[in-house]
């Protein structure tokens, strides 16, 4: 493979642009098959011309950088607590409407949110009944 500068300015870019997806396409082989985080640092040509806003624009430091993650990890965190804390609601649902007396021990805060699950399963079961009728009419 001969190496040499492409003088035309199209040519270069889409030559630029494909090798820079192929080196991205690489390193993400690389964290997959090696189990290993990777990062690659890939200059476009017209960098170091360009101003030093526009440069530093995505740039990040180490305390911004794990302030982001705290922040994302902690909305997933709330997101999944908010979850599990459904899952127990609409278990505890089965369990009291399979005989269950576990209503008893829950708190009205707990019991006001089991009620709304109840009428909101009871207005999908109304809107699944008005579809099936309105089908097998057709």
């Amino acid at each position: 493979m001969k190496l040499a500068y492409i003088t035309n300015d199209t040519k270069r870019k889409t030559t630029y642009k494909k090798r820079t997806k192929g080196l991205v396409k690489k390193v993400r082989e690389l964290t997959t098959l090696c189990k290993i985080e990777a990062c690659a640092i890939i200059l476009s040509p017209d960098f170091d011309s360009q101003p030093e806003s526009i440069r530093n624009n995505k740039m990040v430091n180490q305390e911004s950088f794990l302030e982001q993650s705290i922040a994302k990890a902690t909305l997933q965190l709330k997101k999944r607590l908010k979850e599990n804390h459904q899952k127990d609601l609409k278990k505890f649902m089965f369990q009291s409407l399979g005989g269950k007396g576990i209503l008893q021990s829950m708190n009205v805060m707990d019991l006001n949110e089991v009620g709304l699950l109840v009428e909101q399963n009871l207005q999908d079961i109304d809107k699944r009944i008005r579809v099936l009728t309105n089908e097998s009419r057709s």
